[in-house]
């Protein structure tokens, strides 16, 4: 009688997912970290009269908890053969409709004036372009995403093929 509890064989082969069409990480820029630095150097400030080392270690301190914050909330955005993924929220790509990229003036309306209280916003301050994806579900009150992007074309073009 064969033993109930017996591993299964693992497959020959590793199951192939979607394909991935485009990948980004919407990084913070350069001087973002600057300013996370100025922050951090408050612990010196706070500090300093009660011990420089202290504030020294302080600092430190806060500017590993602040990168720390900065690296693990940093969204992605991932277009599959099936799906579209920005920051946490997927969808099948069946449901996506017209996408429009907007720089400059028209992004700041976007993310302002423009903006539709129902739309999902995967915005970043510091990246200034921004795609418009149309939703054409029935069953969803969202009417679009609105995310940034430093890349919008490519990902238009990813999302068109």
């Amino acid at each position: 009688m064969p033993d109930s509890s017996a591993a299964a064989p693992a497959p020959k082969s590793a199951p192939s997912g979607p394909t991935v069409l485009y990948a980004e990480k919407l990084w913070p820029n350069p001087w973002i970290w600057l300013v996370s630095a100025g922050l951090s150097s408050a612990g010196i400030l706070m500090l300093a009269p009660i011990s420089i080392w202290a504030g020294i270690t302080a600092a430190i301190v806060l500017f590993v908890i602040i990168s720390v914050l900065l690296v693990v909330s940093t969204p992605s955005i991932t277009v599959t053969t099936a799906t579209l993924q920005v920051g946490r929220a997927t969808i099948e790509r069946g449901y996506l409709g017209k996408v429009t990229a907007f720089r400059g003036k028209e992004a700041t309306a976007e993310r302002g004036t423009r903006l539709n209280g129902l739309a999902y916003l995967c915005i970043r301050g510091w990246v200034d372009p921004v795609v418009r994806i149309e939703i054409d579900d029935p069953s969803d009150r969202t009417p679009y995403w609105l995310t940034s992007t430093r890349h919008p074309e490519q990902l238009i073009a990813a999302l068109s093929s």
